[in-house]
């Protein structure tokens, strides 16, 4: 898996709201908290299946960050990437389509 340029984006908050992100993000960067829950909402309606996929991404993630499965190889190609093409297909692809958060105009 290829290392993805992240790219900012500027998100407008109310106060409070931003104080309890910044207080629910703790140790971690909020910037992070933000962009995992972006992501699940982008990636479809079902909360268990984008939940899925976020973990099979941070495997993903942590073995391409991981020392020993970027040293071993196996023919030509690290282990990372291996276990990553192993790993990708599980991915469940959603429905993004099928639900609708605005109102539909009628003919």
């Amino acid at each position: 898996m290829e290392t993805r340029r992240l790219i900012p984006y500027s998100v407008h908050l109310p106060e409070e709201i931003y104080k309890k992100l910044k207080a629910a993000a703790g140790e971690r960067k909020a910037s992070a908290l933000v962009r995992d829950a972006i992501t699940l909402i982008i990636e479809g309606d079902d909360a268990f299946n984008g939940g899925y996929n976020k973990a099979i991404r941070d495997v993903i993630n942590t073995l391409h960050e991981d020392a020993w499965c970027k040293a071993l190889g196996i023919e030509g190609q690290s282990l990372a990437y291996y276990l990553s093409d192993l790993l990708a297909p599980m991915l469940v692809p959603q429905n993004t389509k099928g639900k609708s958060n605005g109102k539909s105009k009628k003919a």
